[in-house]
């Protein structure tokens, strides 16, 4: 396996670069994995393909205005884009500026001071501010958006699934970006029953894989969450024949990071526990689930997912899922058809 084996060409016209409306009416391109045949629907049609009992699992992170812009002593401007917070004052940070190193102090322009304590791999510093940064968000904060989107977004809300609660993420989940409240609304009266987990998301989701052996790459660690609540939903789920339905790779790492941490009758969970005899836990706290083509998925049934970007770590993992080669050939039938790639692109329902 090489990473090469994960390419493929994209021209930039293909890139979507604004979002759809209504949400719904983005393109849904339906892979059936064992027929290894493609429909081409509607977002708002996917009720068609779920069943009574089948249980969609979404990911409520909200992704924070995370771009602010501080000064240097000496009056200069610099980016921050905050990554992940250590504790209520220590931030991750990707700068744009020169000259900050461990000590320096720069000010945030209508916000509080603060000290780069580490400097980290690259551009990515350990920042300390002088108090809590999240309040100022409303005034200083700027929702980040993907580095290949380049037009500006009038609307920032239009970065968020409508079911973003829980603040923490650098970027969107962006498969749930389809879903209108009509259109969750009109699942639940058809039976489908949803569950909610919590990963946030990092802007290393964009990264591409730059070792020549997949293997070889270490993947980004990412907060997350699987509450009691929805591990319960998703044994219900499964004892009563339904399928769960991970919304978006970040969806799909939540599950499956739980299920290496369940035990089903004193064993861990394998491929080999019957559906009846299945228990998943509650589960809190980093994952570096590495999903590569050889993975045995233990919770996932069908995931919703966008077109991803060329040898990432995301077109790893739907591969694992649904085989490279098709995936690879259902990408090539997307760009003929003239599917919307990327963040504010058209989606895939994976069966």
């Amino acid at each position: 396996m090489r990473t090469s084996d994960f390419d493929y060409d994209l021209p930039e016209s293909f890139i979507a670069q604004t979002p759809v409306e209504p949400r719904d009416s983005s393109r849904l391109l339906v892979l059936k994995r064992d027929a290894g045949t493609l429909e081409h629907r509607i977002f708002r049609e996917i009720g068609e393909y779920l069943h009574p009992n089948d249980l969609l699992v979404l990911n409520q992170t909200r992704v924070i205005p995370a771009r602010i812009f501080a000064r240097k002593p000496t009056g200069g401007r610099v980016e921050l884009l905050l990554l992940r917070r250590r504790d209520e004052l220590s931030w991750e940070v990707l700068v744009g500026g020169k000259g900050l190193r461990a000590g320096s102090r720069v000010k945030v322009e209508e916000g509080p001071g603060a000290e780069i304590i580490e400097v980290l791999n690259g551009s990515e510093r350990l920042i300390r501010f002088d108090e809590p940064v999240e309040p100022y968000f409303p005034k200083i904060g700027n929702v980040p958006l993907p580095p290949y989107i380049h037009e500006k977004l009038n609307d920032p809300e239009r970065y968020q699934t409508v079911y973003a609660r829980e603040p923490g993420s650098a970027a969107a989940p962006t498969a749930g970006l389809h879903f209108t409240p009509r259109l969750l609304d009109e699942l639940q009266k058809q039976g489908v029953k949803t569950a909610y987990v919590t990963l946030h998301v990092g802007l290393d989701t964009f990264a591409p894989v730059t070792e020549s052996n997949p293997q070889e790459h270490k993947i980004h660690t990412e907060w997350c969450e699987l509450t009691q609540e929805t591990a319960d939903a998703i044994n219900q789920t499964k004892q009563s024949g339904g399928r769960v339905i991970a919304v978006g790779t970040t969806s799909v790492r939540t599950l499956e990071s739980a299920s290496r941490y369940s035990k089903s009758d004193n064993s861990t969970l394998d491929e080999s526990i019957s559906n009846a005899d299945y228990r998943i836990s509650a589960f809190t706290g980093p994952t570096s689930l590495y999903i590569l083509p050889g993975y045995q998925f233990k919770v996932v049934d069908a995931m919703i997912t966008n077109f991803h970007l060329p040898k990432s770590t995301l077109i790893m993992l739907v591969s694992a899922f649904a085989g490279r080669e098709q995936i690879l050939q259902t990408y090539e039938t997307a760009k003929r058809e003239g599917y919307r790639f990327y963040s504010f692109g058209d989606a895939m329902l994976i069966l």
